[in-house]
Formats: C-alpha cells, structure tokens, sequence
C-alpha cells in the first residue's frame, strides 16, 4: 500500500517542479548575477521587493531620490528578491538601446502587451528579423510626406472637439460634481482606465468652496464650467487613430451638430464619408474590456509572471474571449473590404505583385500598405493575415492613448501656466487660418502650424516633462555584455569600475522620465514647465540619446542592432500640434488650484485627482470660450 501512495507524492511534486521551473531558475540566476555588486536601496518586502514603491515612482521622485543616495547605476529588487539595473548613465543607456535586438523586452512584458490585444505578431513584440521586416513594410505609412496627407482628418476631428468643448461650456450643461455621484455609477462609469465620458460626466462644477481666485485660473464661476479633458482627448484620439489608419469610423465624438454635445456619443451620425458597416461602439468596446483588464497592476498578476499555468484563471475570462473575438471578426472584415480594393487597383494596373506606394490611388494608409504586403510575392516584403491583424490592434493601441495622453498632459501644463498658456494662444493667433478649403490651402495651414517655433517649444518641454510613458524594461540576452558607463563606479566590493557586468536574462529598467527631468542634466528647473529652456538647451542634453529633440520620450536614435524607437512619432506630434492649434484658439483652459493631480501608470501615464481617487483617471479642466475670460484670471499664473 506504500507503493501507490510514494507514487502520488512523486508525481505531485514532479508537478510542482514543473509549474516553478521559471521561479527555480530565478533563484539560481539572482544568486549568481553580477549585477549583486552595484549598490542597491532597502527591500521592503521579500515578495514584492521594491516593486510597490516602484509603481508610484512618478508621484514620489523615487529615481531621484535614489540616485542622489546611490549614484547613476543601482540594482533593485524584484519578485523574490531579483536583482533589476537601473541606470541614469546616458552613455550605459545608449548601448542599451541601440543593441535593441541584444537587449528586448523580457518576455513578461511582451506576455502584457500581447494580452493587450497586441498579439504575438504585432511590432510591438516581435523581435530579430521579424522586427526588421514588419518596420519596412510599415515605414511608408509614417513618412513625413504621408503624415502630411492625413492632416485634414486631423484638422477635421480637432474641429469637431473644440465644437464639443464650446458646447459644454455653456451654462445649460453644468451638472453636480463627481464626488455627488453615487457609488455604483462611479464603479460603472468612472473607475475604468479606457472609459470615455458618459451622459452624466462630461461637464461638471467642483463646489468645494476652495477656489477664491487667487490660485491658478481665478474663481470658478469666472473660470467656466469643468469638463474631463482626458475623456474627451481619448475620444478624439481614437476617432483620428480609426480614420487615419484604417478608414474605420469610431464615432466616440459627436458630431457639431449634435443638440446635447453631453450625450452619447456613440448615437450621433457618422462622422466619415465611408459609413462604417460596424455598430459604432462595438470594437471600442470590445478593445476596452481586454486593454483595462491588461493593465491591472496586481500581486496575482506578478504571480502570472513567473508561474505561467496561472494564467489560465483569468477574471471575467468568458468576456475576455468574446471581446478578442470582436477584435478578431472586424480586424478580419476591414482586411478583406480593403483587399478587394487593392486587388482592383492592382488589376486594373495589370500588377500581380502590388502596386507601387506612391502611385496608388488608395495611397500609403496603414491599413492598405499592410494588405499590399499581403499580397506581394516577395517574402522581405510580405506580411500573413494574423501578422496583420495584430497590426491593426497594436496601433489602434499605440496611436490612441499615448498621443491622449501626451495632449492631456500638455493641456494640464497650461492650464496651471496661464503666462505660457496666452503666449501660445497670441502665437497661434498669428497664422492666417482662412482657407478655401482645399488641398494647398490645408498644406500651407499645415506648414505652419507645424513650423510655428513657441508651439514647438510646448510640445517639446511637455514631452520633456510628461512622458506618457516613463520607464521600458530590456533584458540582456547575450551570453555576457560590458555595458560602457560614463563614470567609474565602486561595487559593494569596495572594486572600481567602468562598466555594467550583464549576464544572460538580467532584468534592466530604463528611466525615460527621469532622464528626461533629470536636475543633473537640465539644471535645478527640470521640474518646472518651462518651454522657453528650448532656445538655449544645456550642453549635457546633447548626450542624451532620444530620437527626437534630446529626450527619450520615443526612445532611440541611434540604432547599432536593431530599431525599437517609435515608428509613428511624426504621426503623434503632427497629430499633437494641430489639436493645440485649433483648441487653443478657441477654448481657455484652467484649473481648480484646490485640486492635486498625481499620476498612475497603467501602461501610459494618466493622470487622476488624488482627493478623488475612486475616480479613476481623469483630468477636471475649466473651460471657457476665448475673450470671455477675465483680466485677473490671465495675471494670476503659477510660475
């Protein structure tokens, strides 16, 4: 009797060895890294290591604060006691990321952004050759000449926002505050990460009584009604990643016309030439139940990491599954409408193998150029359906809700800088913005919007200050690696050093936001919005090795072994640039100085009420029609 019951504990704990193989080789890595000789910060918990205080990084200064104790490289600890470098050293980072295919993302972030709706095959997840081929089939839909053609639907969603806002800044719209709501609609309506503006949220008062005008923006009924800005941007955002990239038309704003511009969106008329077959909200929808389920941040989830089998229970698994099927069926419905398309043109070319980009009627779209590589014969150029299909979820991703981010946060730079806030306002104001309403007229407005040099400098030094996303992980995947530093550091040895040792599967944290307000690098106002800094920039920001304008927002320039810095950077700050130039020159922006934003990272940076954090994310901004606003409101500005 003996016999059978050993062999139920052998085959229990073969079990057990199986499912923690992943936790058994991290034990043994951690003990054997080198990276145990950089200094490192106090653990507060075994399990977690510094991951909690890790999440709340951006609200606590905690890079700073650590390289201040620590000097510019330091390990921290992760799940289980791992060791993680992180480093500030601008010449440690620029090997870093220009060896992006010697040092990718470790495989529980690519786990995150695949359930993401991602998938496997998108380009923010694949890597090596696969990386390389999906960037050249895509780059002619990011050239600066092709982001140049999609700025009329630009223009046009933009205006239909600031038509939105100008609505909601009539009295008639004003509602009870937020913190009246009652519970249930909060959990329903308001906690959601992807969560747009409902009926009852879209412009609200704060009646708190704190707001005497003397802070930033004046007294609250001088100030306007309050609306969430983050929602409404995220609205916007997606409507532009929808038209511009794949012909398909959201409809998450209403439309100008609209009576009530506070109801649902989702029931006003289309907004494209091309009616969209889908029901309006259905892909929205769907898109939000997997990326708000993918970025909770929780021990379970950390868990999943490092014992995969617990992936398979999954919170609300059945409607996860329903929503990826969503994804799925209309991603496959707008390939094969667009395919029929191309396979017309190419007949009609006499073109078995695709037509050239820049003489196609259908032009370089994201959604043509990848169902033309579809259909080529030549393998460097070819894409699959699925590789496509994960395109399309990876970029409704990306262009959505990094750029309503990145607007959201510069909207809050100027609202508590009114000083800055008027001088882009009166800069604005210099480009004629009569046109004919044709293609010329759009590409002169366009050339100098995009040229005007104090817009330029706000877009910059907000995306200096408020990345929308503030940290990347890599891991080293070579055998053993020096990473060069630029100055010598002491181990916990007591031995001098000019270099990171690096083993195979060492964990790296790269610091965007704080290289990008590094006091060390842009002098004691790094934290300060300040976009006049942008006319004489410090020496020390040449060594900064961004791809655009001395920070890391969009990561590299410098690419040695592969290119992982944002493909559709021109596409954002274009996007970025005109959003600023029609709103600005329409709508006043302030905000209740009784109010303290923090923010949560949840894969972007969002930003949320720290009084208010049943909330959820948003932004409460005062709104007012420009010229309606008093003289005391403008002079009264934080510095």
């Amino acid at each position: 009797m003996a016999y059978p019951l050993l062999h139920g504990w052998s085959i229990l704990f073969l079990a057990v060895l199986y499912f923690s193989h992943h936790f058994i080789l991290l034990l043994i890595r951690q003990h054997r890294t080198p990276l145990r000789r950089l200094p490192s910060p106090p653990s507060p918990s075994f399990f977690m290591g510094n991951l909690s205080e890790m999440h709340d990084m951006e609200n606590t200064r905690l890079i700073e604060r650590w390289e201040r104790a620590l000097g510019r490289s330091w390990v921290y600890r992760g799940f289980f006691g791992g060791y993680r470098l992180i480093t500030t050293d601008l010449q440690a980072l620029s090997h870093i990321l220009a060896h992006a295919y010697d040092y990718p993302k470790p495989d529980f972030i690519k786990d995150s952004m695949a359930a993401m709706a991602a998938g496997y095959e998108g380009l923010i997840v694949v890597e090596g050759e696969v990386h390389k081929r999906q960037r050249k089939i895509l780059t002619p839909a990011f050239t600066a000449s092709h982001i140049k053609s999609l700025a009329p639907i630009f223009f046009d969603v933009a205006e239909q926002l600031k038509n939105v806002l100008l609505n909601l800044a009539q009295p008639p719209n004003l509602v009870p505050s937020p913190t009246q709501k009652r519970e249930e609609e909060v959990a329903n309506d308001m906690h959601d990460d992807f969560s747009f503006p409902n009926s009852n949220s879209n412009a609200y008062s704060y009646s708190n009584g704190k707001a005497d005008g003397n802070g930033v923006g004046g007294r609250g009924e001088e100030r306007g009604p309050c609306v969430d800005v983050l929602s409404w941007l995220s609205r916007a955002t997606l409507d532009v990643i929808g038209l511009a990239g794949f012909g398909y038309a959201f409809n998450a704003l209403p439309t100008p016309d609209t009576p009530n511009a506070s109801s649902n969106a989702h029931n006003s008329p289309n907004t494209s030439d091309k009616p969209s077959p889908h029901s309006s909200n259905e892909l929205a929808n769907a898109f939000s139940v997997i990326f708000t389920a993918a970025t909770h941040f929780s021990f379970f989830t950390i868990l999943q990491v490092w014992f995969p089998f617990l992936r398979r229970f999954q919170h609300n698994k059945a409607v996860m599954n329903q929503a990826r099927a969503t994804m799925q069926r209309i991603g496959l419905e707008l390939i094969e409408e667009r395919r029929c398309e191309v396979i017309a043109e190419m007949e009609a070319a006499g073109s078995r193998d695709g037509i050239d980009p820049d003489k196609t009627v259908l032009g370089k779209d994201l959604l043509s150029v990848l169902v033309r590589s579809s259909l080529t014969t030549s393998a460097s150029q070819q894409m699959s359906i699925s590789e496509i299909q994960c395109q399309i979820s990876t970029f409704l991703a990306a262009g959505y809700d990094t750029t309503s981010s990145a607007l959201t946060w510069t909207l809050y730079a100027l609202a508590t800088n009114q000083l800055a806030q008027s001088r882009l306002r009166a800069a604005l104001q210099t480009i004629d913005s009569t046109t004919s309403g044709s293609s010329s007229s759009t590409d002169e407005l366009y050339g100098q919007v995009m040229a005007l040099p104090y817009l330029d400098w706000v877009v910059r030094e907000s995306l200096r200050l408020h990345s929308p996303v503030s940290t990347t992980m890599r891991v080293c995947m070579k055998d053993t690696d020096i990473i060069p530093t630029a100055e010598t550091w002491v181990g916990r040895d007591g031995v001098e050093r000019s270099g990171i040792e690096v083993r195979k599967h060492d964990i790296i944290t790269v610091p965007i936001q704080a290289i990008n307000a590094s006091k060390r690098i842009w002098g004691e106002d790094a934290s300060v919005f300040r976009p006049d800094r942008w006319e004489h920039l410090p020496s020390g920001t040449n060594d900064i090795p961004g791809l655009y304008s001395n920070i890391l927002t969009f990561l590299n320039g410098n690419p040695i072994n592969g290119h992982r810095a944002c493909i559709g950077y021109r596409f954002a700050l274009a996007e970025i640039k005109i959003f600023l130039y029609v709103l600005l020159r329409a709508v006043e922006f302030s905000m209740d100085p009784s109010l303290v934003v923090e923010k949560k990272t949840s894969v972007v940076i969002r930003p949320f009420i720290k009084s208010e954090p049943h909330l959820g994310n948003q932004l409460p901004l005062h709104i007012r029609p420009v010229g309606e606003l008093s003289s005391d409101m403008v002079s009264t500005t934080m510095p």
